[in-house]
């Protein structure tokens, strides 16, 4: 995993996420998916300029299929930003650096 960026699971997500400190940025993803792949550097330098303020973490929907169930997603990659919780907002597909900025800013 890219520096910066915490894997997270279905069993540890209720600790790493809704009980962060932090408004947390999760990236819904699989290694087979190509648009995921393609946003995953995207994620990665947003998590180096902005992983003091925000948590970024990925997780794998294969082998963490509860969690993307519960939060209804249907297609990857899917961007959601947690802050005390609860949902701040969301994004579908691959979109652009600056978009996953105010992505994650609404949490900010």
């Amino acid at each position: 995993m890219a520096q910066g960026i915490v894997e997270i699971s279905d069993e540890k997500f209720d600790a790493d996420v809704l009980k962060s400190e932090k408004p947390v940025l999760v990236d819904f993803w699989a290694p087979w998916c190509g648009p995921c792949r393609a946003i995953g550097p995207i994620v990665e330098e947003l998590a180096g300029q902005m992983g003091q303020s925000v948590t970024f973490t990925k997780m794998n929907v294969d082998e963490n299929p509860l969690t993307p169930s519960k939060y209804g997603i249907r297609a990857i990659p899917t961007l959601i930003v947690f802050k005390g919780g609860k949902v701040v907002d969301q994004i579908t597909g691959m979109v652009a650096k600056e978009k996953i900025k105010d992505l994650v800013n609404k949490a900010l």
